[in-house]
């Protein structure tokens, strides 16, 4: 059976791989950011000149499905990279940012599930 995912024991897999090939001397949170950007854009890249329509059903294609899904794995691995560097915990920060953008962007009142009020 395998063990269920959390982001702690991603984060020690890729601290670990990382060790096993002496990289850490790189990874710095200047270069973290770098390789971030460098697959954030490598995600658009595949979405660049789709429709709205044609970007909805991009995983109905295998192959392009399978590049998706890798590039999407290729941001996290290096956003939580670089979260461990900075000794920032991923999922408070955004939890914290979702509290701050509910006080910011209030949703109108018949929005709010089950019609309750703020």
């Amino acid at each position: 059976m395998t063990e269920p995912l959390d982001v702690a024991k991603l984060q020690r897999r890729l601290a670990e791989f990382a060790a096993a090939r002496d990289w850490q001397p790189y990874h710095t949170p200047k270069n973290l950011v770098a390789a971030l950007s460098v697959e954030a854009s490598e995600l658009v890249e595949i979405f660049q000149w789709l429709t709205p329509e044609e970007s909805a059903r991009v995983m109905d294609d295998p192959d392009t499905a399978h590049r998706v899904t890798d590039e999407i794995a290729d941001v996290l691995a290096y956003l939580l990279q670089l979260c461990e560097v900075l000794g920032v915990d991923p999922l408070t920060a955004l939890s914290a940012k979702i509290d701050r953008n509910e006080r910011r962007f209030p949703a109108p009142w018949g929005a709010r599930p089950w019609g309750a009020r703020p």
